[in-house]
């Protein structure tokens, strides 16, 4: 387990392990790629971040991952994996699961759910996430840690860009 605190001054525990907090948390978190390329966000009004967000009542986190992709980024997941989960010590407490998925299409929409859209991001996310125009939510360590997971144990130790 890791531990940190965020820009907000919350203590912020994330780990790898099965669902270590809530077998049913309340939102989800997706890391997204479509064709070599990162698939971000654009918040409207927390900037650019990975899509994510509440998980509806009789919806599974998988379905509620499913759904936002959808909704703000018109895209449609390909195979969801499992990454971790991480809890924000803040009164209502925060749960989140976090998943990584290679998009099977991206479709332009007409409206994207509060967002404005699909967001490409290419080179290194590690660095481009402390632009100025990237949200909070990316500048922690829960993106850092998720995207080491995915380069040591999904891409065999590669790069990601």
């Amino acid at each position: 387990m890791y531990q940190f605190t965020d820009k907000n001054g919350y203590t912020v525990t994330y780990s790898y392990d099965d669902h270590p907090f809530s077998s049913s948390p309340a939102h989800v978190f997706i890391l997204t790629r479509y064709n070599g390329q990162w698939v971000l966000t654009q918040h409207l009004k927390r900037g650019i971040e990975f899509p994510g967000g509440k998980v509806e009542k009789g919806e599974s986190t998988v379905e509620a991952a499913g759904r936002e992709v959808m909704e703000e980024l018109g895209g449609k997941v390909g195979e969801l994996i499992y990454i971790g989960q991480y809890k924000v010590d803040v009164e209502p407490e925060i749960i989140k699961s976090v998943y990584y998925t290679e998009l099977s299409s991206l479709t332009p929409k007409p409206h994207y759910h509060e967002t404005d859209g699909p967001v490409m991001v290419t080179g290194d996310i590690l660095k481009e996430r402390f632009k100025d125009e990237f949200s909070f939510i990316m500048k922690d360590e829960t993106v850092r840690l998720s995207i080491e997971y995915i380069q040591h144990e999904l891409d065999g130790g590669k790069s990601i860009g």
